[in-house]
């Protein structure tokens, strides 16, 4: 069967068009209103790196990865399950669900919107809905951006790199970015 949701790139596109694709697509499944019993544990982990594992091995087909990422979300406690309607299992996370691989901008300063794609084919733009942090963990500083459902991404370096020269070009005291009217401090 055909992927119903082919993944968003924001290399190539305008922050406008980005926004557009994303509207367009609409949103995830209602995984926040699906409240089914435990029923284990899914055999499955997303390594550090974002590799999806189901029983130790890689799995190999990204169409695959999307739909389960499709239907995750973070409980209250810090877990991470994978829900239907009628069941929930659990999935180990070493890090975060996510990665922020791609990025596009619009504007400077305070005007600026920033447009990210997650390594789960989404994407979305840093501002009150998805803001972006820095948390310390015992790797160093993890800068992140919220994504759905208590689901975070983490930024790979690179991202993480050219947003902290921007801040620093701009010389605010913390050194942070502007996106979509709202200020983000890049330090934890």
């Amino acid at each position: 069967m055909p992927e119903r949701q082919p993944p968003l790139e924001a290399h190539g596109l305008s922050l406008a068009d980005l926004a557009a694709a994303i509207e367009a697509r609409g949103g995830p499944p209602p995984v926040d209103r699906w409240h089914p019993q435990h029923c284990g544990n899914s055999d499955m982990r997303i390594a550090r790196d974002g590799t999806w594992h189901y029983r130790g091995s890689p799995i190999e087909r990204p169409a695959m990865v999307r739909l389960f990422a499709s239907v995750l979300r973070r409980e209250p406690g810090g877990s991470h399950v994978l829900v239907t309607p009628v069941e929930k299992l659990t999935i180990e996370v070493e890090s975060t669900a996510f990665r922020a691989t791609q990025m596009t901008m619009a504007g400077e300063g305070e005007q600026r919107q920033i447009g990210l794609t997650l390594d789960s084919g989404d994407a979305l733009i840093v501002g009150s809905d998805h803001p972006l942090s820095v948390v310390d963990t015992a790797d160093g500083p993890s800068p992140r951006v919220a994504v759905r459902f208590g689901l975070e991404a983490e930024l790979v370096r690179p991202l993480y790199y050219e947003l902290a020269e921007i801040a620093l070009a701009e010389g605010r005291d913390p050194p942070g970015i502007w996106s979509d009217g709202v200020f983000f401090p890049l330090v934890s």
